[in-house]
């Protein structure tokens, strides 16, 4: 027990260490997280000033700085400066997104999992290039910076948006999760800081804490990262670069206009920070833009796969790289994956170069649209955001209705969805929502459903949504 009396004192977290065993800061980090899983410690709480807890504790303040530390590269506190350390808004919830086990008593609108439609063509094309006499080369080693052929197939790709995207700038991953990460491994250090939105995409997250890597919550106007929110936070958080999702957004489903792909292209320039963006959905827009790479391709790590677009078992992405962190990248990929497939970086070259990939994408975006439209229809138009095309929709709630309760609420109706504060980055304030997978359920009788299931918790809890909020 302390030494010092604390009893009448106030302090929001009062940690006893009597009973534990092994060095304290590792004692301390173990007791932070036994009581963030309680619930003992809630998301956003204030965490008391190393200096007085070391003095409540009667230990060192190196033992708290460094058990702190530790508790950010986990993801579990958030520091900023000037206001303090706080339980991370997303401390608690479940970062890895895959279908339910439960698959066959729910209906799963939580993980983003694109329609099996496309796949026959996939499987037909693959069929065709295995028949061929040189077949068996496909079964080798391969190399992240892939064939001449695969990288004039990655340019081509990328060139659909109108980027002028170079061949001897592209590289190849095993699917775009690998390249996200091999991007941060690559080109920012251990304990660096990224700045991100506000909500962000998980698979980010839990790459960045698997690198020591923080994570920076950049302010936000009507769902677009700023230039003086990136200003504000190269200046008082010292990020060293930025991840962004252009094109509908993950978890909000927004796309970011033309004009702040511009103008936040111009801010990196001027404050020397690094652009990951992240364009694995710009094939599906219903126009889509010119990413931000295109405004900065000397400072921006672009990644596009062909998952979302055309089948996930291809777990091709193509990376475009400026020529600074070729050789890293490079060597990052080569230590993560070895190799990529031969095969399947083969396979995804062909369909480009054939056409069959873009017919592909434009039955894909019909079907998007039509269950989109079965969502409007069953929910009203504009109660969830995003556009025709948009693989995801989010839906905000009321004040007083949380993502998690509403999350909870509709998995006991047997429907997965997955609220906010699995998407909250550090501790910034979160929009009370939810966001739902549309390409997911087997059918459109499944969705029809599911959307049903859902409308009516909805009612039930928040009788209507509100409009669209400032992040």
């Amino acid at each position: 027990m302390p030494v010092n009396s604390f009893e009448d004192y106030p302090m929001s977290w009062k940690p006893d260490l009597a009973d534990r065993k092994g060095p304290k800061y590792m004692a301390l980090v173990r007791l932070l997280e036994e009581d963030i899983r309680s619930g003992a410690l809630k998301a956003g709480t204030k965490l008391p000033p190393q200096r007085e807890l070391a003095d409540f504790l009667d230990v060192n303040l190196s033992t708290v700085s460094r058990a702190f530390r530790l508790c950010e590269q986990k993801g579990l506190l958030s520091a900023s400066v000037g206001k303090g350390t706080f339980v991370s808004s997303d401390a608690a919830a479940e970062t890895i997104f895959l279908c339910s086990k439960d698959r066959e008593s729910l209906i799963e609108m939580g993980a983003i999992v694109p329609q099996i439609s496309g796949n026959a063509r996939v499987g037909q094309y693959t069929e065709k290039l295995l028949k061929k006499p040189d077949a068996l080369r496909l079964f080798s080693y391969g190399v992240p910076e892939g064939t001449k052929r695969q990288r004039t197939a990655g340019a081509a790709w990328f060139r659909k948006t109108g980027f002028r995207a170079e061949e001897g700038r592209i590289l190849l991953a095993a699917g775009g999760q690998n390249a996200l990460m091999a991007s941060l491994g690559a080109v920012f250090p251990r304990g660096s800081r990224v700045g991100t939105d506000p909500l962000t995409y998980p698979g980010i997250k839990m790459a960045a804490r698997l690198l020591g890597i923080h994570l920076i919550p950049v302010r936000s106007e009507m769902r677009e990262m700023t230039a003086e929110g990136i200003r504000y936070a190269a200046l008082n958080e010292k990020i060293r670069g930025i991840y962004l999702i252009p094109d509908y957004h993950n978890p909000t489903a927004h796309t970011m206009s033309l004009e702040r792909r511009r103008e936040i292209a111009q801010t990196a320039r001027e404050l020397d920070l690094i652009i990951i963006e992240d364009s694995i959905n710009n094939a599906l827009g219903e126009t889509p833009m010119l990413p931000v790479a295109a405004f900065a391709p000397e400072r921006t790590i672009c990644v596009a796969s062909l998952s979302k677009a055309v089948s996930p078992g291809l777990r091709t992405a193509f990376l475009h790289v400026p020529d600074a962190f070729r050789q890293e990248l490079v060597n990052t990929l080569y230590a993560m994956n070895i190799a990529i497939s031969p095969l399947l970086a083969t396979v995804s070259a062909g369909l480009i170069e054939e056409g069959i990939a873009d017919e592909i994408v434009s039955e894909r975006k019909a079907e998007i649209a039509q269950r989109n439209q079965v969502v409007d229809e069953i929910l009203g138009v504009g109660r969830a955001e995003g556009a025709s095309t948009s693989p995801l929709r989010y839906i905000c709630l009321t004040e007083g209705c949380t993502g998690r309760t509403f999350e909870n609420r509709a998995k006991a109706a047997g429907v997965q969805v997955y609220g906010t504060e699995r998407f909250s980055v550090g501790n910034s304030l979160m929009e009370e929502a939810v966001r739902l997978s549309v390409t997911t359920p087997g059918t459109l009788e499944e969705l029809e459903e599911g959307m049903k299931r859902l409308k009516g918790i909805l009612d039930d809890m928040c009788g209507h949504t509100k409009g669209r909020a400032d992040g």
